[in-house]
């Protein structure tokens, strides 16, 4: 099952609003096929798996970390195809939550007489896929908020200054960042103080994420590196903005001369509302979110419980500047530190003279699969 799971996150970042699905076909202890589904549209794991295996998937066992579909959809069936192969016995890690599967999958196999075992590295295989779960059972991608930050808890200088906080490592790891998420997320301060072109540099078969900003007034220039680019690039720029906003057609038609998609949202006390905004990525095949905007943003997604999982970088340097922009913003005053927010499944690693800490933020009462 491991060696499904690592053929999986190949995948990472392509296969949205599909899930990230690797596949073995195994006889004895000789593995004799393997897939894993590459980009949306293209075959499923199975199939792919199947394929390479051939005639030899006859009485074989089959390992595959998500169960496996049984409705027609942009492929065929894959249960339909693992019983064709006289494939014997499948073992899957978990549980398809999308209502069309959800365990519809694993009884057409048992009907057809496969053998069925479910729930092999099953923590593991939710964690890979906390972002399709996501999707399918709350509605809206999994967001995971990416800072760099000094020692004492600052992203910018007091004037917005961020050049440069950490260091080569570090940025090049933010670039990976984008490379695995469907989107990612600034803010109209962020555009406008640090003119970011939030494309994908340096990684071998990278590519670049669907671009969102979010403006509630619309007045981010079309002179944006992040507008401009979309027109040298694969991947779009949307400017998510309110009705009001979007009610001034001069500038509607200016970005969308330079290359932007301008799209409207409900509003809040003048502001884009978040969930309407999550909400809007999740139905249009966003699966994971990557925020970088500023404290502004991110607090307002702090405020909100909208942030699953964190990801800082952290330089030895200290500002020591109380008016220094802090990680979060607005977020509301916590009396003791008992009632700070931790975070799960932390892994800590060096990045050059900088530090990396990741983990799941741990909301009190919130979405009973955070820990995988």
């Amino acid at each position: 099952m491991r060696l499904a799971l690592g053929l999986a996150r190949r995948a990472r970042g392509r296969t949205s609003p599909n899930p990230l699905v690797g596949a073995l076909v195994v006889v004895g202890d000789q593995v004799v096929g393997r897939g894993y589904h590459r980009r949306l549209g293209s075959a499923h794991a199975e199939v792919e798996a199947l394929r390479q295996a051939g005639p030899r998937a006859r009485g074989a066992e089959l390992f595959v970390n998500l169960e496996p579909c049984c409705h027609h959809g942009r492929t065929p069936p894959c249960v339909d195809a693992i019983v064709a192969a006289g494939v014997r016995r499948v073992v899957v890690g978990m549980v398809d939550p999308h209502p069309l599967v959800h365990g519809r999958g694993l009884r057409a196999l048992r009907r057809a007489g496969v053998e069925v075992h479910c729930g092999t590295l099953g923590p593991e295989c939710r964690v890979l896929n906390r972002a399709f779960v996501s999707c399918v059972t709350r509605g809206r991608p999994l967001v995971t908020l990416k800072a760099a930050i000094t020692l004492d808890g600052r992203v910018a200088a007091r004037g917005g200054d961020a050049r440069w906080i950490t260091g080569a490592p570090a940025r090049a790891e933010a670039h990976r960042l984008r490379n695995t998420h469907d989107a990612v997320l600034v803010g109209l301060g962020t555009v406008q103080t640090d003119d970011p072109r939030l494309d994908c540099r340096g990684v071998r078969g990278g590519r670049d994420p669907l671009r969102v900003v979010v403006d509630s007034r619309l007045r981010t220039p079309p002179t944006a590196q992040v507008v401009q680019l979309a027109r040298r690039s694969a991947a779009a720029t949307w400017i998510v903005t309110t009705r009001r906003g979007a009610a001034d057609a001069g500038r509607v038609q200016a970005l969308e001369r330079a290359g932007a998609t301008i799209i409207a949202v409900a509003s809040q006390r003048g502001r884009v509302k978040l969930p309407a905004l999550l909400a809007l990525l999740a139905e249009r095949g966003v699966g994971s979110l990557l925020v970088e905007g500023g404290p502004t943003l991110a607090g307002a997604l702090w405020r909100e419980r909208l942030v699953d999982e964190l990801v800082c970088f952290i330089a030895p340097k200290l500002l020591g500047d109380a008016a220094a922009l802090p990680l979060l913003q607005g977020v509301g005053a916590v009396a003791r530190v008992a009632q700070a927010v931790a975070l799960e499944a932390v892994r800590v690693r060096r990045l050059g003279r900088d530090v990396e800490i990741s983990g799941t933020v741990a909301w009190p009462g919130a979405w009973p699969d955070r820990a995988g």
